[in-house]
């Protein structure tokens, strides 16, 4: 047979079948056209000998929306990188805007509910443009934070996110953990209308506290409640950082949901460590050190490295710049046994997802960076998640760590989350597993290598390992260097 392009005699995993063996795969116009253990002929023939040739991988929660975001997560074995959780409006605008300036991988993003609400709540932070800079200034206005809505505000914010949802948004994104003070009745409203378009909403749980009352396990009582009362489907975004020490108990209550038929899913990433705004509500709490069990100096300025030592200093700097993205231990799994306990708990979490929610890129002084960039800037700043999620899942939990047999793992990072979407987007239909038919977005790793390099004191170093990745047929990383030219990614947008 000829075709555009074979990879030849790697280690193929496909999760949905069960496949593990070594094959060759054909690939033809952007699409799995053969898989096959007989000598094939192509085009071009790439060895993948030794290499794990898998799905691309498919990140639910990623807020580096942007080129040299995308070769980061690509060298992680992202091909697919979906903004869900905080989401953006207007949505057809957004979607615009990423196909003017080319990606390197597929994006897409859902409705949100926040940017719906403040402009509704706080006029004087103007209407949503689609960006993130707008989300982060807009913690400068904290009526949207702080007061329930009316009912006609809801109505119009329910109007707003109904308007993103015909624009192709992903869903809705419920960031609820930025508006603890948002009433019951304005959610309800909300998940109405997700389970009447037939979407997931992607949830960020209220409540940020191990204890009562507005704690984490609260405000998941409220999710499963939320799912019960309007058929909706709920997916919980960072478990591990949402449930904190508490997460026995609110995984036993997702657990339990789930096994009564709820529609609930949820996702994880690999860190003890968080990433938000110093303006974070929870943040603002003066209980902060008892509620959560960290301390004031668990939080890091990403822009300065300054930990604050009193909680008097750290309103000092959400004062000054609410908006500025911090870091925060919210467990030391590396010094604590019960710590790397938990973390497990949502990471290997049955039918869980691995999702990163990378934070975007910038250098301190000088904005994000956006446009042509590679590489990055030795002083560009980000949680590593942004980085290393899929690698250090893949490398610690199942090729090194023993935890997770690795096609389980793999399905984690790619067939998990392409079910969880593809009952509305139906593009997602042919990602996350490696079929005839299915989209070419496939990674080559060697699984000796594979690793996260990204650390706290240096995050902007790409994942080791990646030795090919195809986006829609596209050879973006050959032999382990990037095309600067390629610009393969697609849009992925409610069906």
């Amino acid at each position: 047979m000829t075709a555009d392009l074979a990879l030849i005699g790697g280690r193929v995993i496909d999760p949905e079948s069960g496949l593990d063996a070594v094959r060759s795969i054909v690939i033809r116009g952007g699409a799995v056209a053969e898989i096959t253990d007989a000598p094939v002929t192509a085009d071009r023939v790439v060895d993948a000998r030794g290499l794990v040739v898998a799905p691309g991988f498919i990140d639910l929660h990623c807020h580096t929306q942007s080129l040299p975001g995308d070769r980061m997560q690509a060298f992680d074995g992202v091909t697919t990188a979906l903004e869900l959780e905080s989401g953006m409006l207007p949505v057809s605008g957004w979607y615009e805007r990423q196909r003017a300036s080319g990606r390197a991988l597929n994006y897409g993003a859902s409705a949100s509910w926040t940017f719906a609400r403040i402009p509704e709540l706080s006029p004087s932070a103007g209407e949503p443009d689609g960006t993130i800079t707008y989300f982060q200034a807009a913690f400068a206005h904290r009526e949207w934070q702080s007061r329930i809505a009316s009912a006609a505000q809801v109505e119009r914010i329910v109007a707003r996110i109904a308007e993103g949802l015909d624009q192709g948004g992903v869903g809705i994104g419920i960031n609820n953990g930025y508006v603890p003070a948002a009433g019951t009745q304005e959610l309800a409203a909300v998940t109405a209308l997700a389970a009447q378009a037939g979407v997931p909403t992607f949830t960020h749980i209220a409540n940020m506290s191990n204890i009562d009352p507005d704690s984490s396990f609260e405000a998941y009582l409220r999710v499963i409640a939320l799912a019960a009362a309007t058929g909706a489907h709920m997916h919980v975004c960072h478990l591990n950082s949402t449930s904190l020490r508490d997460a026995r108990r609110c995984i036993a209550a997702i657990r339990g949901a789930q096994d009564r038929g709820l529609p609930i899913t949820v996702e994880a990433y690999p860190y003890g460590a968080a990433s938000t705004v110093i303006g974070a509500a929870f943040l603002a709490d003066p209980r902060y050190p008892e509620r959560t069990g960290a301390e004031w100096s668990d939080i890091s300025v990403n822009a300065t490295g300054e930990r604050p030592a009193t909680g008097e200093r750290l309103h000092e700097l959400q004062a000054q710049d609410p908006g500025a993205p911090i870091v925060w231990d919210f467990l030391k799994p590396d010094r604590l046994a019960d710590d790397r306990a938990l973390l497990d708990l949502s990471v290997l979490y049955p039918g869980g997802a691995i999702a990163s929610d990378a934070m975007p890129w910038e250098r301190p002084g000088h904005g994000l960076v956006e446009g042509d960039v590679w590489p990055l800037p030795e002083e560009a700043v980000a949680h590593p998640r942004s980085a290393g999620t899929f690698a250090r899942f893949l490398s610690g939990y199942a090729l090194r760590g023993g935890r997770i047999g690795l096609v389980e793992a793999i399905a984690k990072c790619t067939l998990i989350p392409a079910r969880i979407l593809e009952g509305s987007v139906p593009q997602m239909r042919t990602k996350g597993r490696i079929r005839i038919g299915s989209d070419a977005d496939i990674v080559a790793f060697d699984p000796d290598r594979l690793r996260d390099a990204a650390t706290f004191a240096h995050p902007a170093r790409h994942s080791e390992g990646m030795v090919h990745v195809f986006v829609n047929g596209t050879h973006l990383i050959d032999g382990g260097v990037l095309d600067r030219d390629a610009r393969p990614g697609l849009p992925i947008r409610r069906g």
